[in-house]
């Protein structure tokens, strides 16, 4: 009995992904007819990433602050607080930059994405576009996916600056630390190969989150709670994949 339900778990499972999969590549094929809109996908640009400026810049800044007041402590312990830029800007560029900004942008612009989606289909505007022969996939899954895959770079990249501009203010402003060896170190270290390291995490998060909140919003069941339960795997999904595909990513640039 338990030998069966595992089965089928694992054979919903498969299917589930093998779905996804084939939205995506669905997905992938109606980008390209969806660059030709530029106007519509910087409105999205901004709903999914001007939109989270605020959390993600307040969220970079409390998570630099923290990591300047940590640091500084362990650092001191050993003699070397002039390297607290360094073990900052390593921490935000590589690692809690592109991890935090895609559990938070799962958190806010994905469920708005798949709840916006998901809307749409409990009201028949999806089915209704499909019967005039309008690919709903085109017109309105791909701006949103391109959108999102878009703004993930971008509020990395602000999350991070946010952090290092807290780190500073509590190592420098508060605990003492040299305001030139901070940036000096961290310039002398901080190499090319690391900030490679964090576009690369935050454009492969910005897919499968994205990814993940579009395809939810797609094949939500047509009623409010569909919709709801939608949203809950989103950020479920997200978060589970996130932290999954950020330890192969760190195993792989090492």
């Amino acid at each position: 009995m338990t030998n069966g339900r595992e089965t089928g778990s694992i054979a919903r499972g498969t299917q589930r992904i093998g779905a996804i999969a084939l939205f995506a590549f669905r997905l992938l094929a109606a980008c390209g007819p969806a660059l030709a809109r530029p106007g519509l996908i910087v409105e999205q640009i901004y709903n999914a990433g001007g939109r989270s400026l605020i959390i993600i810049m307040l969220s970079g800044m409390s998570t630099g602050a923290v990591l300047g007041l940590q640091g500084y402590n362990l650092l001191q312990r050993f003699g070397s607080e002039d390297v607290l830029g360094v073990a900052a800007a390593l921490s935000l560029i590589k690692e809690l930059g592109p991890v935090l900004t895609a559990l938070l942008f799962a958190g806010r612009a994905g469920t708005a994405l798949t709840s916006e989606i998901g809307l749409m289909r409990a009201t028949d505007q999806l089915t209704a576009m499909d019967i005039m022969a309008v690919d709903p996939v085109r017109h309105v899954v791909a701006p949103r996916f391109l959108g999102g895959l878009i703004s993930m770079p971008l509020l990395t990249a602000v999350f991070s600056i946010a952090g290092l501009f807290g780190a500073q203010l509590v190592g420098v402003q508060m605990m003492g630390v040299d305001v030139g060896s901070f940036w000096s170190q961290m310039q002398s270290s901080v190499a090319l190969h690391d900030v490679n390291e964090g576009i690369v995490k935050s454009l492969v998060f910005g897919f499968v989150v994205t990814l993940i909140a579009v395809y939810e919003g797609y094949h939500t069941d047509a009623t409010a709670e569909g919709v709801g339960l939608a949203t809950t795997r989103t950020v479920v999904a997200s978060s589970v994949l996130t932290l999954l595909i950020d330890y192969m990513l760190t195993a792989a640039f090492l």
